[in-house]
C-alpha cells in the first residue's frame, strides 16, 4: 500500500526556519559550507518520501497510535518529522524540528 504524504503549512514554514537557520550559520564561518542548507533539505524531504510506503514503522508520540515521529539522520545528529496517519491512504507531515530543539514551534 502507498499513502499520500503532504506537508501541512506548518511543516512547510519548518523546513523553511531550518534552512534559514543553516544559512544564517554557515554565511559568516570562514570557510562555510553554503550547501549545507540545501542538503539538510533534501535529507529532509528524502526522509520523508519513505512515509509514502512505511509510516507504521516509525516510533509513536503521545496516546494516539496514529500520531508518530520519523527520525532524520544528518550529520551528527539529525531531525523529526511528527506525523499523522490520517486514513488508509493520507499521511500528514504536522511539524519537523531539529533532534537538539525542545519542541516542535
Amino acid at each position: 500500500m502507498t499513502f499520500k504524504v503532504r506537508l501541512t503549512r506548518d511543516a512547510e514554514a519548518d523546513l523553511d526556519r531550518l534552512f534559514d537557520f543553516l544559512l544564517e550559520r554557515e554565511l559568516p564561518r570562514e570557510g562555510g559550507d553554503l550547501a549545507l542548507p540545501t542538503q539538510a533539505i533534501a535529507a529532509l524531504r528524502s526522509g520523508i518520501a519513505t512515509l509514502k510506503t512505511s509510516p507504521f514503522t516509525c516510533r509513536k508520540a503521545g496516546q494516539s497510535p496514529f500520531l508518530r515521529e520519523l527520525i532524520i539522520p544528518f550529520g551528527r545528529s539529525g531531525y523529526v518529522a511528527l506525523f499523522e496517519i490520517e486514513d488508509e491512504a493520507n499521511v500528514a507531515v504536522l511539524a519537523v524540528r531539529h533532534q537538539l530543539e525542545d519542541d516542535y514551534h
